[in-house]
């Protein structure tokens, strides 16, 4: 099962996930626990300035910016992301007060999922499929053989390279739906 396209993939992305709910849900619980609530109402402004501050990598990708080395930006782009939807995620809590901050976590979530499938699973996919080929090639199989072997595989691959074309639009999404909730906390708290 280890070398399986579950076990070296699926696995590591099902777990990864499940870490962000559990840690979310923990510290949701824990900040009611200890009579804290407050402190979750205010975890979204870091939070965001994080989710924020994680978007230098996209800017240095597309050669928007310059300056950075593009393998530590990712991770801190990763690192980021991840941590400021925890904190969202328990700045959101399990509190149904209004339907904007609502939509703006449900986007979230799915721009996370998003995220997560084009670091987790794309480029182990791919290097799994590229295992199996090498693999067919090394038993003898023709270049046809090969390629009917992958199959399946290599459809699933392609169908995950498309993922960027998910997760940038569900960042917008995101984004609008969060800046109308900030905007609306300013107008309803009379911060403006």
């Amino acid at each position: 099962m280890n070398n399986s396209l579950w076990g070296k993939h699926v696995l590591p992305f099902t777990l990864l996930l499940g870490a962000l709910a559990v840690a979310a849900l923990a510290g949701d619980y824990v900040l009611h626990r200890l009579n804290l609530v407050w402190v979750g109402r205010y975890l979204g402004i870091p939070g965001t300035l994080l989710i924020i501050g994680s978007l230098y990598y996209s800017l240095r990708k597309r050669k928007h910016v310059t300056s950075g080395d593009p393998k530590t930006l990712l991770k801190m782009h990763e690192f980021s992301a991840w941590l400021g939807s925890l904190m969202v995620l328990i700045h959101a809590g399990v509190h149904f007060n209004a339907i904007l901050p609502w939509l703006a976590t449900v986007a979230m979530g799915i721009n996370v999922i998003s995220g997560l499938v084009g670091k987790l699973l794309l480029a182990r996919a791919r290097e799994h499929m590229n295992t199996q080929r090498n693999h067919f090639q090394l038993r003898g199989l023709s270049k046809p053989e090969v390629e009917q072997a992958v199959f399946w595989d290599a459809v699933a691959v392609d169908a995950m390279t498309r993922w960027r074309k998910v997760h940038i639009p569900i960042f917008v999404v995101f984004a609008v739906l969060a800046l109308g909730h900030i905007i609306s906390v300013f107008l309803f708290w009379g911060w403006l």
